[in-house]
């Protein structure tokens, strides 16, 4: 695994969407952006949160520690008001929120409310777009951007319901994204770990059960981690990737080579 001693990334400026505590995705991404030499802007999603993320964020050195719940108007332009104000460019871009309410992500597809598809919509997917546009131009010498997905995007996870398509939206959005934005050097990534315990998860009917299903299902034997992701994340942000885009990471195991 790199250590601080390879700073790949040195230099890069890096804004990490979706922390809520230390056994987030996005944490694990931010993890490994930081040991790899990127400075981070990192968001909190509320007042709530704030405690919870920004000892993380000062652990990492984050000079840009913001409030961001992009279903508040103007909240994400002032993300990026302050990104250009204090760095002036943006390098790596790491969206990792997803929501849906509970009674509809509980309940199955064909029970799901418009207004619940509407709102998980909205925030698991076109944040994204909405992000890329105020994003792209400022990554004047290009950027890599990444967006979580799931399996279930693919193929029928039960109980993961009206994720599945809201995910498999995102995975097309990733690959629109990939092609409208490639000309400026800026690729877009769909990357789809293997189920981890993270609090998101947590709201997954029989989320035990699936851990316990994908560990005896991996070729190798055992679940990813956070920071597999993590630095899975911060290899496609480095020269190493600069040909890729546009297409799904898997970073589970091995899972979805499965029948």
């Amino acid at each position: 695994m790199p250590t601080p001693h390879d700073p790949v990334l040195a230099g890069k400026k890096a804004l990490v969407v979706g922390i809520a505590n230390q056994h987030s995705i996005a944490y694990g991404c931010a993890h490994a952006f930081h040991s790899l030499g990127a400075e981070l802007a990192i968001t909190y999603l509320n007042e709530k949160a704030r405690p919870h993320v920004e000892p993380l964020a000062q652990a990492f050195g984050a000079p840009l520690v913001l409030p961001l719940d992009v279903e508040q108007p103007g909240q994400l332009e002032a993300v990026f008001e302050a990104i250009e104000k204090r760095w002036g460019r943006l390098d790596i871009l790491v969206h990792s929120i997803a929501f849906a309410p509970k009674e509809d992500l509980q309940g199955g597809l064909l029970d799901c409310s418009a207004q619940g598809f509407q709102r998980a919509m909205d925030v698991s997917c076109h944040s994204l777009i909405r992000m890329a546009k105020l994003a792209a131009p400022l990554m004047t010498d290009g950027g890599t951007m990444m967006a979580m997905s799931y399996l279930g995007a693919q193929k029928v996870v039960p109980n993961y319901n009206v994720m599945g398509p809201v995910k498999a939206a995102l995975e097309a959005t990733c690959r629109y994204l990939a092609y409208e934005l490639g000309p400026k050097g800026i690729r877009v990534h769909p990357v789809s770990p293997g189920p981890l315990k993270t609090r998101a998860a947590s709201g997954l009917k029989d989320f035990d059960l699936l851990l316990t299903e994908a560990a005896n299902r991996a070729p190798v034997g055992e679940l990813v981690d956070i920071d597999d992701v993590g630095f899975a994340c911060a290899y496609l942000a480095t020269p190493y990737a600069r040909r890729l885009t546009g297409q799904t990471l898997y970073v589970d195991g091995g899972v979805n080579i499965m029948a």
